[in-house]
């Protein structure tokens, strides 16, 4: 995969591999229900302060959870709360998120 000069480039914190920011999920701190310091979700890329940013692969997270590599990106003290970035991750069972080939 041929990286774009115009594209600003970053690394996933779970497989450290390179790739375009458009092609990454971008993470920051935020809190939780619970009012808990934990990893949200940052879609549009707009949420101020430090960001790390990860793939939305299931590998990749888990990497990344096993290295504990999203404190030390965030530059946090402590465990955070993941379920946000894990939800992204599951799969749905609704047929617009599902790839259906059409070979008739």
């Amino acid at each position: 995969m041929a990286l774009s000069r115009t594209s600003p480039v970053r690394t996933c914190v779970g497989c450290r591999g390179r790739a375009a920011a458009g092609e990454l999920l971008r993470v920051t701190v935020g809190t939780d229900a619970q009012g808990h310091q934990a990893v949200v979700p940052d879609p549009g890329r707009t949420a101020t302060g430090r960001g790390a940013h990860v793939h939305l692969d299931r590998s990749c997270y888990d990497l990344a959870i096993r290295r504990k590599a999203f404190p030390r990106a965030l530059r946090v003290p402590g465990p955070l709360a993941t379920e946000g970035v894990e939800r992204l991750l599951e799969p749905t069972d609704t047929p617009t998120d599902r790839s259906w080939s059409s070979s008739s």
